[in-house]
Order: structure tokens, then sequence, then C-alpha cells
């Protein structure tokens, strides 16, 4: 997979240019990571959930990749519910 799968039609302006970001990541680890679970996701995500993945994409990929790989956890203010959904995606083996 180069890229996401799913269309932005019928997105607003703020989900589209999240779609964008998560498969734009600069690391394909993260790109299939965040961009897998935007594809399935992005569409039924409340404003707060659209507004905790925005902050999260404001971390550095090492330091995400080390916490969805268990390496070394997020602060809490990062480790909301978004990031617990996320690595679910992960561990259900749906982000490729």
């Amino acid at each position: 997979m180069t890229g996401t799968t799913r269309s932005s039609d019928g997105l607003d302006d703020r989900r589209k240019r999240l779609l964008y970001r998560c498969w734009h990541r600069g690391t394909r680890e993260m790109d299939l990571i965040l961009g897998g679970f935007a594809d399935v996701h992005i569409g039924e995500l409340s404003d707060a959930a659209v507004a905790d993945l925005e902050g999260l994409l404001e971390l550095p990929d090492p330091d995400l990749y080390a916490a969805f790989s268990g390496g070394k956890p997020l602060d809490p203010e990062h480790a909301n519910g978004i990031f617990v959904d996320i690595a679910k995606h992960v561990a259900a083996g749906q982000h490729r």
C-alpha cells in the first residue's frame, strides 16, 4: 500500500486535512499506522477525537513510533482515548 485507500469525499475540510497529514508523516511506519487508522475511522470521529488526533500529530515520529511499539510511553497529556484507539487498531493488524 502506498497511501490512502479512502476517498476524502464527504469529509469536512478539517478531516480532509487530517487524513492527508496522517498519510504524510515523514516516516513510512507512521504513515501506515496513522494513515491506516484514519482511512477506517476519520469519518466517524467526534470533534473531540479529531482535536486529540490533531494534538497527537504534533509529536515527533520517533516518539510516536516508540509509544505505539511499546518502547517508551507517551506523557499523560497525549496518552488519551485516540492514542488507545490507534493502538488497538495496530494490535488488531489493521494498519497495513
